[in-house]
Order: structure tokens, then sequence, then C-alpha cells
């Protein structure tokens, strides 16, 4: 049965993750990517508003509501405060505040009830909310001279709006994320369910200037992560709120997915719309599949199994393929892809790739934990 393939191959990745935790010196770490099964490079000290530094610590939390253990707890409570440190930086910060504090202050506080977790949120989510633009109903993503670019990772980001919203029952929080969740369906999101990565609007207006490739093939590509974000960031809009034109987005994005990796093994490419002989991105399987089982969690019983049984597969292949469980190396996932035209970002394992890993398992199992 898949639940059992699934416990199977969590309990070796707990095992795995405490033999990483113990090779760490100091355990400050924050992990980016396994160099030669090694986490050499520490975010932490390299770009503390670096947008993965929150992924460890998410990682750190699943395991440890699956199985207690004190040093994953505690390693993932300094993984929190050491982000304090990017919060007085501030420049460095961008959309990406949710990727950063969701899975790890939002993760703290809705397990131990944590004060200061609680406000560390707050305070992400305020940050985030100084972004909005209202004349273009959006949350500006990057910094510097972007006040109109608008990318699809930013559907994940929202869900710490829609968290504050709901803890400090102020309607403005839900009303920003929803005003960007619209522009984003009407912009990014094409009628065939292919997705652009990066929307340029004029800051004034709100009109859209042009689009462009981002981190995929090109202009009018369809970056397979930028698919996944989609298909997970209107998902989990709808579990929010429960407003259907979410959940249609949600399918209609995953429908374009699923046709496309019938033929790769369920294993996606980079881009569905690049050339054949490209490689493939497990960091967009493992986060799709955790999209598809939230799309499951939320359709009728008739509707379920589609999105279910692909879900399994993808995580399944992706195991079997890229997976590495071995004790004596650190990273879960090999074969992901940081962007298409990155040199050095391919066939890479990346710390997002392994928590959507890791997320995916519990929730074949229904342990996982909600941290978006």
């Amino acid at each position: 049965m898949i639940q059992d393939w699934a416990k199977e191959t969590l309990d070796k990745v707990y095992v795995k993750t405490l033999a990483e935790l113990q090779r760490m010196s100091p355990s400050t770490v924050i992990p980016y990517m396994a160099e030669n099964g090694r986490y050499i490079e520490n975010m932490g000290d390299k770009d503390i508003t670096w947008w993965t530094n929150g992924f460890w610590g998410g990682l750190l939390w699943q395991l440890h509501q699956y199985r207690s253990n004190k040093l994953l707890e505690e390693t993932a409570i300094e993984n929190e405060q050491l982000l304090d440190q990017a919060f007085l930086k501030y420049q460095g910060l961008h959309h990406d505040v949710g990727f950063m504090w969701l899975p790890t202050a939002v993760a703290h506080y809705r397990l131990d009830d944590d004060s200061q977790a609680y406000w560390r949120s707050r305070h992400a989510a305020d940050l985030l909310a100084g972004r909005y633009n209202p004349n273009g109903k959006y949350l500006r993503s990057w910094n510097r001279d972007r006040a109109g670019w608008v990318i699809i990772d930013s559907m994940i980001n929202i869900q710490l709006l829609y968290w504050a919203s709901d803890v400090t029952k102020d309607p403005r929080y839900q009303q920003m994320a929803d005003n960007h969740a619209h522009t984003v369906m009407q912009n990014h999101v094409r009628a065939d369910g292919s997705v652009a990565h990066i929307v340029m609007f004029d800051p004034n207006t709100g009109e859209q200037l042009e689009t462009l490739g981002g981190q995929g093939y090109g202009v009018g590509s369809s970056w397979s992560r930028g698919q996944a974000w989609a298909i997970y960031g209107f998902a989990l809009a709808y579990t929010h709120t429960k407003k259907p034109e979410y959940l249609e987005t949600a399918k209609g994005v995953a429908h374009y997915f699923l046709a496309n990796i019938e033929n790769t093994g369920y294993v996606p490419q980079v881009d569905f719309r690049g050339p054949a002989s490209q490689g493939v991105d497990t960091s967009a399987g493992a986060t799709a599949a955790c999209g598809l089982l939230e799309i499951a969690n939320q359709v009728s019983d008739f509707e379920k199994p589609l999105y279910q049984r692909a879900a399994e597969q993808m995580l399944v292949n992706i195991s079997e393929k890229y997976g590495n469980l071995s004790q004596h190396t650190d990273g879960i996932l090999t074969g992901a892809t940081t962007a298409f035209h990155d040199e050095n970002g391919q066939n890479v394992n990346l710390v997002y790739g392994d928590y959507y890993f890791v997320e995916g398992l519990l929730r074949l199992i229904n342990h996982d934990m909600m941290i978006w």
C-alpha cells in the first residue's frame, strides 16, 4: 500500500535528518543545497535574507510533530531565532517573507502557541502587507526598480496574510491576499492552464505591461515549478477562503501539469514548453504533489482519485529515481533545478525540494501539520 511505502520512506528520512544534524557544526547552520553529499554553505552567514531560509526549519518541525524529538525542536527554534537578523537587515526582504516565516515562526506558533513565534509571524505578515499596491491590487514581489513585478511564487507567500487575518480577525489581510490572487488569476494563468512566471504591471495604474520568462525557458513558456506554485497556492487559497474560483484555477493548472508529466515518467521537466533535451526538476514535482493532495482533500469523492493517484505516482517515481536516503550523506533529492538557464543549478539538491517531499510523505499518511 502507498501508506506503507510512505511511512517506510519517512522513517528513513527521519533517521537521515538526525544524522545530518549530528554532522552539522554548529547546529545553527541553515542549509540551501547539499554539495557532494554535504551541507557546506551556511545561508545564515552568506545571506540571512535568502528566500529559502525557512524551509530547513519547516522540515524539522514537520518531522518533530511526526515523532517528537528534542534535537529537531531545538534546532528548528534556533533557525527561527536566526531569522531575527533578517528583520534587522530588512533591505534584503521582499515577498518571500511567507516562505521564510510560515515554516518557522508560524509553524512554531501552531504547535506550541509560543508568543515570540506569534509576534515574529505578525511582523512578517505586516512586512508583506506593506508591499500591497492598491491601484494594481497586487503585492509587489521584488525590490529595487521592480515596483510592478509580480511572480507566480507569490501565491504561496500570500498564505501568511490568510493566517494573519485568521488570528487577528482583521479582514484587511485577507482582502489584500484575495485581491492579489485575483490579479494573478487574470494575468498569470493562461486559458490552457499554463502559467507565466513574471508579469510586469504599471505600478500607477495596475495595467499589465508585459510578461517575462523568468526562471523558465523564455517568454510564453511554462516553467514547471511555477506551475507547481500555482497549483498549491490556489488550492491553499481555497482552503482558507472556500472561494470556488480558487479551486477551479488550481484544478485547471493541475490538469495542464498532469498532461505534461505522463510522458516523462511523472517527473516534470524544467519547462513544459522547453527543448526536449532539457533536464528535470524534482522540486517542482514534490511541490506539485503537495498541491494535488490539497486539491484531493477539497473535491468530491468522484474527483479525488485523479489528483491523489497522480501525487502518489510523482512522489514514488521521484524517490526511486532521485532519492538518497543514506544516513551518511546530506540532502534527500537530487534532480532539482534552480532555473532553466542557471548552469550551476542543474540536477542539484535543494532544501525546498526536500521539504515538500517530506510534507508530501506526511500527507500520504495523514500526519502533516498545516504550515501554509
